[in-house]
């Protein structure tokens, strides 16, 4: 399956936040409360809830850090 090249921002959008969300949310889950039974469910939980947040974010927010990347180098 192919998707149109017109939806790369949005897809690298969806996929990095997606990744970043799942090692994030991992990482604070096990420094706060370590590893224990319920942790891969309050781990999808804690996902599905911050990616709503995080993918519109990455989506909108990497253009602008784009260009200013752009500005600062040569």
């Amino acid at each position: 399956m192919r998707i149109p090249a017109r939806f790369a921002p949005i897809v690298f959008g969806a996929l990095l936040s997606a990744i970043m969300v799942a090692i994030v949310s991992a990482f604070v889950l096990v420094t706060t409360q370590g590893i224990h039974p319920g942790l891969p469910a309050q781990w999808l939980r804690s996902c599905a809830m911050t990616w709503p947040v995080a993918f519109p974010t990455v989506t909108f927010v990497a253009p602008l850090v784009r260009q200013v990347v752009g500005r600062m180098t040569a």
